[in-house]
């Protein structure tokens, strides 16, 4: 079962077309969405989640119809949103329990014996009688991706769901999805770069409600190897190197400035050429308009 999308595209009231003619094949697997924030990711997985219409184009889970069939699609379908609320006064427990019994699942044995091993597989079985308004985010995230996973869905869909985590968390949760099977289509939908690097076979980027790129991690990479240079700037010369060059990303390290620049032929002028990665193709695609208001720390 695959997931293909044609011509997708949504307009808002206030005038923001939030996605253009997007088209993307989703094989069974993890399926990386990178974009920047307000790229069309939200809508987009919204929309596959049968939570608002289209203006135009066609979604297809296998043989289900995603925009004329919903409550068929609901049934094979597991969500777990960017936001989403949870009972602060439950436990974890019960409410896996709770969402047990909304799936339709009714014979309490049964019940149970989901609910414990969801419990397991999220690594929240010895908390599993907390109240998780105690819970910290990342325990929160896992919580919710055990929801998503109640009925054993065929299609998942996660949206940003590292953002906030400290490093702990994030390799916890990350490795959690790595986990699932691989004849689920689970569409991770993230402006964090590493995420789509460690997790997926396939990916695309976009970005203004466009697809600007899709494929292979490994075979966009192929496509720049050998066009990123970087050299170390002063601070002072950073707007003069920005005019002359085309630069993708800057970062500081020990305080100094880097570049990055893409080029067909050596730029020299101290450039040497370095190894790309997937920020780089990210960066390339998208801009450096969305990177280049302010400096990060390396990691």
């Amino acid at each position: 079962m695959q997931l293909v999308i044609r011509e997708l595209s949504k307009t808002y009231p206030n005038g923001v077309q939030a996605l253009r003619d997007v088209s993307l094949t989703v094989p069974p697997g993890m399926f990386g969405l990178l974009g920047p924030n307000g790229a069309g990711k939200s809508t987009l997985m919204r929309t596959i989640a049968t939570l608002q219409q289209p203006d135009r184009g066609s979604i297809m889970l296998g043989d289900i119809d995603v925009l004329r069939q919903p409550d068929a699609v609901r049934r094979v379908l597991g969500y777990l949103p960017q936001e989403f609320g949870l009972y602060p006064n439950l436990s974890a427990e019960m409410v896996l329990d709770h969402f047990a019994t909304l799936k339709g699942i009714v014979a309490s044995r049964e019940r149970k014996e989901l609910v414990a091993a969801l419990l397991h597989q999220t690594n929240l079985y010895d908390v599993r009688k907390k109240n998780v308004g105690g819970f910290s985010g990342g325990m929160k995230q896992r919580l919710g991706i055990a929801i998503a996973l109640i009925g054993s869905p065929r299609l998942l869909i996660v949206d940003e769901p590292t953002a906030g985590l400290d490093p702990t968390e994030r390799n916890r949760f990350l490795n959690l999805l790595a986990d699932i099977g691989e004849d689920v289509v689970v569409i991770l939908s993230t402006h964090i770069v590493e995420d789509v690097r460690e997790l997926c076979s396939r990916m695309a980027i976009i970005d203004g409600g466009r697809v600007v790129l899709e494929g292979d991690p490994r075979q966009v990479l192929d496509e720049i190897r050998g066009r990123i240079w970087e050299r170390a700037v002063p601070k002072s010369q950073l707007d003069e190197y920005r005019a002359r060059y085309r630069v993708i990303s800057t970062r500081l390290v020990a305080g100094v400035p880097v570049i990055r620049v893409h080029g067909e032929l050596p730029p020299g002028d101290g450039f040497v050429p370095v190894e790309p990665g997937l920020e780089d193709v990210y960066f390339h695609r998208v801009g450096a308009a969305a990177v280049e208001s302010e400096l990060v720390p390396a990691s």
